[in-house]
């Protein structure tokens, strides 16, 4: 049986255990609070952990809430999930994972809760457990990632027309791969066979790659200056930052190698020291990167929202609120989405906020400011 993380790692009033979800899962799950009182989810991104909350779990433990985050399918220490690339694809699509959240919550003793707070992947599997089930995630709040909304049927397409949703990406895909400096979208990157093994056994040893991949998507990295997209085009697309489209015939390791930070740079790092960065390159040399990187492969193949199709039409009605922070490129890399989820997708949108001094990883870059807008939401919604 695995343990808890190390004591080291965890601050005091943290819990570690296993919980079995329903799904399939044995889950390993971080929580802090009294769990009799309202509960709180709180769902990683990529490549995350449960530990990615640690720095927001008590704050919200302090202000009377039961907290808790698991480690999600595909990754860290929860068991159950296929890691073979070949293996069952299918249980990694985005409603399948909203339906391990509603186990957990059920397995936990809650039979609803105050929210479910999502960042990065995690923010799309929190708006379809609010989409599906209102009911028990009475409140969503979605970080880095806007929620564009669910694949529609177009009105009177009995002829069998195709929805803007199944539009293939090949062409703006053989049009980066066609511009002067050819290149590739992350994305599709990391939907290929080797991916895993090449960020995992990367020359560079994984604690470095990591360090490099988090420095360069943070606030520290003063390349990140986001703006708006104007279209969903090659010329648009190489204006994002090389972690996101990458040159064509580079992998991830080897993209973010040059933006390793110094030494110098690592010592000041506040918000992820190098004692909790090791944590991260501990979890992913024993479990490899291929478990999240199944979650892309559904994405990237078409399949991830077929499920969401029996929801054509809904809205996300319950009280939401996006947070990212101001240097991430995450809202802006899909052009046109923040503003459908601002205008369609989430009927209650309470507010969109920008955190300064912190890229994508907000709720570590800046935890107190993050903790303070997530309290005001659940007092004021």
């Amino acid at each position: 049986m695995i343990g808890a993380l190390p004591e080291l790692a965890l601050a005091p009033g943290i819990r570690a255990r296993m919980v079995d979800n329903g799904n399939g899962l044995r889950m390993h799950v971080l929580e802090a609070g009294d769990p009799s009182r309202p509960g709180v989810l709180l769902l990683h991104g990529f490549p995350e952990l449960a530990f990615s909350w640690r720095k927001l779990m008590l704050p919200l433990a302090q202000a009377d809430f039961h907290v808790f985050a698991p480690d999600q399918r595909g990754y860290g220490r929860t068991t159950g999930w296929d890691a073979d690339y070949d293996g069952d694809l299918a249980s990694f699509r985005l409603m399948n994972l909203a339906t391990d959240a509603l186990g957990l919550v059920a397995a936990m003793g809650h039979a609803s809760l105050a929210a479910v707070v999502g960042h990065d992947f995690g923010s799309p599997v929190a708006a379809c457990c609010a989409l599906a089930r209102p009911d028990v995630f009475r409140r969503v709040v979605l970080m880095s990632a806007p929620f564009g909304g669910v694949p529609a049927f177009p009105f009177g397409a009995a002829g069998g027309l195709s929805t803007a949703a199944d539009t293939p990406a090949s062409d703006w895909r053989a049009e980066l791969a066609r511009l002067p400096r050819p290149r590739k979208h992350y994305q599709w990157y990391y939907s290929e066979r080797g991916a895993d093994a090449e960020m995992r056994h990367c020359p560079q040893g994984l604690h470095d790659f990591l360090r490099a991949y988090y420095h360069f998507k943070s606030a520290d990295w003063p390349g990140n200056r986001p703006f708006m997209l104007s279209a969903r085009s090659a010329a648009e697309f190489a204006k994002l930052p090389d972690y996101y489209v990458m040159d064509l015939h580079k992998g991830m390791s080897e993209t973010v190698a040059p933006q390793m930070p110094t030494p110098a740079q690592v010592a000041a790092c506040r918000w992820l020291p190098d004692a909790e960065l090791a944590v991260y390159a501990a979890e992913f040399a024993r479990t490899g990167f291929q478990g999240g990187l199944q979650w892309y492969r559904c994405q990237t193949d078409g399949t991830s929202s077929d499920g969401l199709r029996l929801f054509a039409g809904r809205h996300i009605d319950v009280p939401s609120c996006f947070i990212a922070g101001r240097s991430d490129w995450g809202p802006w890399q899909s052009p046109g989405v923040l503003q459908s989820m601002q205008n369609e997708a989430c009927t209650r949108m309470l507010g969109c906020h920008w955190v300064e001094g912190a890229g994508h990883w907000v709720q570590q870059e800046q935890p107190a400011e993050v903790a303070r807008l997530l309290l005001q939401f659940l007092r004021e919604s």
